[in-house]
């Protein structure tokens, strides 16, 4: 098994760290229920900075495609992703003003000492998801191989009759 990455994020931010690197798709089991083929891998890059109030940001890059399962044909559907995300790290003691509240530009988050990026990273893929994949055209299963005139209420009256 490969080893864990953990980043401080306050230090990592104060240091304008990065950090960057190829993620198996293997590795991220919570999001292996949502794909349709965990073959592959996504790139990421965490880049540190310091934000307002001096609390330490970063700055989440990843970039790939993952195989979702359509949900109108169930056939296999790339979905590419180039997710882009500012994290804003506060203490416990810190409150969050009204504007900073309703600014959709980044997202809070409580200071870490250990941070998991794996975990980081499935989180921000998982967000980034849509609710019901589908291919933007595709057509839906074959229901029985049933002719088109056919109506399924015919074939009901004639089951009624041999009851």
């Amino acid at each position: 098994m490969s080893r864990r990455v953990v980043i401080d994020s306050l230090a990592f931010g104060l240091e304008r760290a990065s950090l960057q690197g190829d993620l198996p798709l293997a590795r991220l089991p919570r999001l292996a229920d949502q794909l349709a083929d965990s073959a592959g891998s996504v790139r990421y890059r965490l880049e540190g900075s310091v934000g307002s109030r001096n609390r330490s940001q970063l700055l989440v890059r990843i970039d790939g495609v993952v195989s979702l399962c359509c949900q109108r044909c169930l056939e296999a559907m790339p979905y590419p992703l180039a997710l882009r995300s500012l994290l804003e790290f506060m203490d416990g003691d810190g409150d969050l003003t009204q504007e900073e509240l309703e600014d959709d530009s980044r997202d809070f988050l409580p200071l870490q000492k250990e941070l998991d990026v794996v975990e980081l990273i499935e989180d921000e893929i998982l967000l980034a998801l849509p609710t019901v994949p589908r291919h933007e055209d595709c057509a839906l299963p074959a229901a029985g191989q049933r002719s088109a005139s056919e109506s399924p209420f015919s074939v009901l009256a004639g089951l009624k009759g041999r009851a």
